[in-house]
């Protein structure tokens, strides 16, 4: 098992430029920024209501990067007619509603079944890898693979709305979903609301490919700069000798 990847999510830095509707702070520069000091690849969500990324971001992004280019997208059929015209690495499918604050909750695989057949393989016949972000539960991780989903992204948000006990039994639930997700042939990524206090249990799990990262990294670079913030968050993840001891301990307990 390898170290996850860091995949940094530039919206917020849309939101505050879009508090004026100038090009200032540019969502492009401080991704370039973030990609120097040492993220694995950018992740932005193009939403129905644009609220932060606007479409010639995402044109941008991806001529710009070195690294992947991750965009998270409803099945708004106006969204996924201009992701498949984005040239991005990667799409990640998640749910939208106009009054939520942030995307709250995973992706309903078992409602959106029907779309999903038809949205899964356009996406892959452009190239990209397709990942659904869906809560840790079983059932939904079981239509994720029958879906032909290569990958799942986990919802973190539970987990990282809890503390103490509460917190525990969330990554309980959150290591439980992993391990089935990898049993049924699922790669897993994870993300929503991890920041610098909670992001290394979720990292340690074992199986985590990538974690995607936006909120809390941003809003660190304010006090420190973006290449420090992103730095202090790449010493969070766990080492190989880590992840190698956790998954041995592991698989003892199976035994």
């Amino acid at each position: 098992m390898n170290i996850p990847r860091l995949h940094i999510n530039v919206d917020h830095v849309a939101t505050l430029r879009q508090a004026r509707r100038g090009e200032f702070p540019c969502p492009i520069e401080w991704a370039l920024a973030a990609e120097k000091a040492g993220a694995h690849g950018i992740t932005c969500h193009l939403r129905k209501d644009r609220r932060h990324i606007q479409d010639a971001d995402v044109i941008r992004l991806r001529g710009e990067l070195q690294s992947t280019l991750n965009l998270e997208l409803s099945l708004d059929t106006e969204m996924v007619a201009l992701a498949l015209k984005s040239g991005a690495d990667a799409f990640c499918l998640v749910p939208e509603m106009r009054q939520e604050v942030t995307t709250e909750g995973g992706l309903d695989c078992k409602k959106e079944q029907a779309r999903l057949r038809d949205v899964i393989p356009a996406l892959t016949e452009e190239g990209g890898l397709v990942s659904l972000f869906v809560d840790p539960e079983p059932d939904q991780l079981d239509v994720a693979r029958e879906l032909g989903a290569p990958f799942v992204e986990l919802h973190t948000g539970c987990y990282a709305n809890r503390t103490g006990a509460a917190r525990e039994q969330e990554l309980e639930r959150l290591m439980r979903a992993s391990a089935h997700a990898q049993d049924i042939g699922l790669r897993v990524n994870a993300g929503h609301g991890l920041d610098y206090d909670n992001v290394s249990p979720v990292a340690l799990m074992g199986g985590i490919e990538e974690l995607n990262i936006g909120f809390a990294i941003v809003a660190r670079a304010m006090f420190v700069g973006v290449a420090q913030a992103v730095e202090e968050m790449l010493e969070l993840l766990p080492s190989q000798g880590e992840i190698d001891g956790r998954a041995t301990s592991l698989r003892a307990a199976k035994n």
